[in-house]
């Protein structure tokens, strides 16, 4: 393992799931965090709470990656000795409802498209020049399953995780004269607020999608990001679709009644 102690990573959509989990076991690992949410009180607790526990220095943020100026301040204003990113995890995303796209309310769209794509660009902008300059980082993004394929009700979600893919494998290109690493990370069923937060609260829905089968769980993801951060650094693992045992395909799902 490449030890990755002291280094800074930052996560965002940190207070809860698997950008939670990633927080926590990168902590563990020894790195220090920048980490960022809406909620602000989580993200500061949280905070407090990775520096009491594993000893290490973290800056916890209020950043909604969707705002394109806040994510400039954000950054420009790190305190320095947190300036230096060298592990970026984009995290944060979301999908909203599952009707067909003649149903779909065009604000449901923006709010996945300006989160899962537009935000991920700009955070991923706002940090790169300092990766490139020191000629040191990797970027982890967090897709899914979802942008290997569709369904039905997600044509738009999916549209937005088909968008992570291929800015992955752009910028992996974009790179080439760098030492930097690009990563992609596709989960399949990942129980975290995720479907709570697709189905606007409705706990009864958001229960059925895990209903009958193990899903993944957010420490799962979280392994898979410590993983790959940690190979050696003329190892780059591009890409890594993860599945529950149970689910074979983003649409076959072994449910057993």
């Amino acid at each position: 393992m490449f030890d990755i102690s002291g280094k800074i990573a930052c996560i965002t959509g940190a207070s809860s799931g698997i950008g939670a989990a990633t927080a926590e076991a990168l902590a563990e690992a020894g790195c220090n965090l920048v980490i960022s949410a809406r909620r602000e009180d989580k993200i500061k607790d949280f905070a407090e709470y990775l520096t009491e526990k594993y000893g290490i220095k973290c800056f916890g943020g209020v950043l909604d990656v969707r705002n394109q100026k806040d994510v400039e301040k954000f950054f420009a204003k790190l305190p320095k000795a947190f300036k230096d990113i060298e592990i970026l995890v984009n995290n944060a995303g979301l999908a909203k409802d599952m009707t067909p796209l003649y149903d779909n309310k065009i604000s449901d769209w923006e709010q996945m498209i300006d989160t899962n794509v537009k935000g991920l660009l700009y955070v991923t902008k706002a940090v790169l020049p300092g990766m490139v300059k020191r000629d040191k980082g990797h970027i982890v993004n967090i897709g899914s399953t979802a942008g290997r394929g569709t369904y039905p009700g997600g044509t738009v979600y999916c549209a937005t995780k088909h968008a992570v893919n291929a800015i992955t494998n752009g910028l992996r290109k974009d790179l080439l004269k760098t030492s930097l690493r690009v990563t992609t990370i596709d989960p399949g069923a990942v129980e975290t607020e995720f479907s709570m937060v697709r189905f606007e609260g409705d706990q009864a829905r958001s229960d059925k999608v895990y209903e009958g089968y193990e899903p993944l769980h957010a420490e799962d993801i979280a392994d898979a990001v410590v993983y790959v951060v940690t190979r050696p650094p003329h190892v780059n693992v591009s890409d890594m679709i993860i599945y529950p045992t149970a689910q074979r395909d983003y649409h076959l799902v072994n449910r057993k009644a």
